[in-house]
C-alpha cells in the first residue's frame, strides 16, 4: 500500500503504518482519528481495540469486511475533538469525534454523529 487510506497524502509507512503496528503513538487527536479510519479500512480490529477508551469501547471492535471505505475529510480538528466525514460506498458519517489522553496516550473517547 503506497499512499495511506487517511488521506494525508503520505505514504502508508509514513504515517498510518508504525501506529497500526503498535511502533508509535499518536502525538495528536487527529492523527488517532486518522489511523482510527485506516484500522477500519484495512480491518485492523487490534489497534482499534487499543486505541478506545475502555470506558466507552465496545467488546466487538471488528470492522465490518462487507464496507469499502471510499475517503476521509477531515474539517477541523481543535484541542480534544476531530470533525470528520468518512465516505464508504453508498454512505457517509459526519462526526465530531472526543478524545482523551490516558496515561500519557490519546484514546478515542466518544462522538457526535449527524
Amino acid at each position: 500500500m503506497s499512499s495511506c487510506p487517511c488521506g494525508s497524502g503520505a505514504s502508508y509507512d509514513a504515517c498510518c503504518g508504525p501506529l497500526l503496528a503498535n511502533r508509535e503513538q499518536a502525538a495528536t487527536p487527529e492523527r488517532l482519528m486518522r489511523s482510527r479510519y485506516t484500522a477500519h479500512v484495512v480491518g485492523d480490529a487490534d489497534h482499534l481495540f487499543r486505541t478506545w477508551h475502555p470506558r466507552t469501547r465496545p467488546d466487538d471492535t471488528t470492522p465490518d469486511p462487507r464496507t469499502r471505505w471510499t475517503g476521509l475529510e477531515v474539517l477541523a480538528a481543535e484541542g480534544d475533538t476531530v470533525e470528520f466525514v468518512a465516505s464508504w460506498e453508498g454512505g457517509r458519517m459526519h462526526e465530531v469525534s472526543r478524545f482523551e489522553q490516558r496515561a500519557g496516550r490519546w484514546v478515542y473517547l466518544d462522538g457526535d454523529v449527524t
